[in-house]
C-alpha cells in the first residue's frame, strides 16, 4: 500500500534536565507520548543510550511497555535498539511481548551505534558482529521462520526499521526494509547532494520483502516551532549547547536553562558547534518551519517526519509539538506528488 501523504512522528530520548532526577525524564517521556496521541501524531519513538548523563532512555522495550499502558492508538517504536548490544532472540522476545500488550502498534527500529565511551563499550561486552546477519536472524524469529520459535508469539506483525548510520542504507536495501535517516545525510543547512545521492542509491538497490514492497524513507531531525524566530532559537539552545559540550569535553550533559547557558563563557570551537547544530535543525516561526519542512519533504520524498526535538522547558516543548501538528498538514500538502509516491507503508 502506498502512503498518500507523509506521516508525523516524535522521537523522545528521555533527556535529563539539571535539577531533576533521571526518573523525571522518563515520566516526561510517557506524558509526552500521551499528548502526542491526543494531538494526532502517527508514531512515538524512544531510543537506547547507555551511561550517558544527559539521557535516561536506556531500555526501549521497558519504556515502551510503560507507554503502551497509557496509550491506545498511537504506534510505538524504538529508534532504536542497538543490535550489537543484544542477542537477536532476546530482542525478538521483548518486542513480541510488547506486541501482546499493544497488538498492531509496535515497531522495531534497529541501529548499530557503539557505546558512548570505552568503559561503556566494555560494560556492554561489545564485540565485532555481523549486523546484517543479526538483523536477518531477528526478522526470522519475529516471522516464525527461525529454527527456534519465539514465545510469546507476536500478536501482530512487528515491522522492522533500520537506522541509516554507516552501512545502514545498504543493509536496509539488501533486506528490503525501511530506513530512518537523520543528521548530516539530510543535508539540512549544508550540501544536500551527498545525502540525496545516498537515498537514490537505497531506492535503486532496494529488494522488495514480505514486509516492505518498496523503499520507504523516514527523516529525523530537530523541529521546533515558536511565535518568533528568537523564541525558537532559545528552544533549540539547550540541546545545541549539550552537543557543543559533548564535542569539546567528551561529556553529554543534562539540559540546562537558556538563561544559564547565556551567561556561561564559551570557546570559539563551542560557538562553532552551536552554529552547526542550529543549521542542522528546523527552528523558527510557524511560517518558517512550514516552508522549510515542505522543501525538505519535497527534496527527499520522505514518507515520515520524525521530530527528535528536545528543550529544557517542558511547557514550551509541548506547545511546539502542538504547533507542529497544526502546520505539518499544510507542509506535506505543499510537497510534490511524485516525490511522495515513492513512499510505502507502514
Amino acid at each position: 500500500m502506498i502512503d498518500a501523504e507523509p506521516r508525523l512522528s516524535l522521537l523522545d530520548r528521555s533527556r535529563t534536565r539539571v535539577g531533576e532526577p533521571d526518573a523525571a525524564a522518563l515520566g516526561g517521556t510517557a506524558e509526552r507520548a500521551v499528548r502526542a496521541e491526543r494531538l494526532g501524531f502517527d508514531r512515538f519513538w524512544v531510543a537506547e543510550h547507555h551511561g550517558v548523563p544527559g539521557v535516561a532512555g536506556a531500555a526501549p522495550a521497558v519504556l515502551l511497555a510503560a507507554i503502551a499502558g497509557r496509550t491506545t492508538t498511537i504506534r510505538l517504536g524504538s529508534a532504536g535498539v542497538m543490535l550489537p548490544h543484544h542477542q537477536p532472540l532476546v530482542v525478538a522476545e521483548q518486542f513480541a511481548t510488547l506486541s501482546a500488550f499493544a497488538p498492531g502498534r509496535v515497531d522495531l527500529g534497529l541501529g548499530r551505534s557503539p557505546g558512548f565511551t570505552p568503559p561503556v563499550r566494555r560494560a556492554l561486552r561489545e564485540t565485532d558482529r555481523d549486523f546484517t546477519a543479526d538483523l536477518d536472524e531477528l526478522r526470522r524469529f519475529l516471522t516464525g521462520t527461525a529454527e527456534v520459535t519465539v514465545h510469546p508469539q507476536p500478536a501482530a506483525a512487528v515491522p522492522l526499521h533500520v537506522l541509516a548510520t554507516g552501512r545502514g542504507l545498504q543493509v536496509a536495501a539488501e533486506l528490503g526494509l525501511p530506513v530512518v535517516v537523520g543528521g548530516p545525510l539530510l543535508g539540512v543547512g549544508g550540501d544536500p547532494e551527498p545525502g540525496l545521492a545516498a537515498l537514490a542509491g537505497y531506492r535503486r538497490a532496494f529488494r522488495p520483502s514480505a514486509q516492505q514492497p518498496g523503499p520507504r524513507v523516514a527523516i529525523s531531525l530537530d523541529v521546533l516551532v515558536a511565535d518568533t524566530a528568537a523564541e525558537a532559537a532559545d528552544l533549540l539552545l539547550p540541546e545545541a549547547w549539550a552537543m557543543a559540550l559533548a564535542r569539546t569535553t567528551g561529556t553529554f550533559p543534562a539540559l540546562q536553562p537558556v538563561a544559564a547557558i547565556r551567561t556561561t563563557p564559551r570557546t570559539p570551537r563551542q560557538q562553532q558547534y552551536l552554529e552547526q547544530t542550529a543549521a542542522a535543525a528546523i527552528a523558527g516561526t510557524h511560517t518558517q518551519v512550514e516552508r522549510r519542512l515542505a522543501e525538505l519533504l519535497d527534496r527527499t520524498g520522505a514518507a515520515e517526519l520524525v521530530a527528535s526535538s528536545s528543550t529544557f522547558d517542558r511547557t514550551a516543548l509541548a506547545a511546539s509539538d502542538a504547533a507542529l501538528t497544526a502546520l505539518f498538514g499544510r507542509a506535506r500538502s505543499a510537497g510534490s506528488a511524485p516525490a511522495m509516491a515513492s513512499a510505502s507503508r507502514p
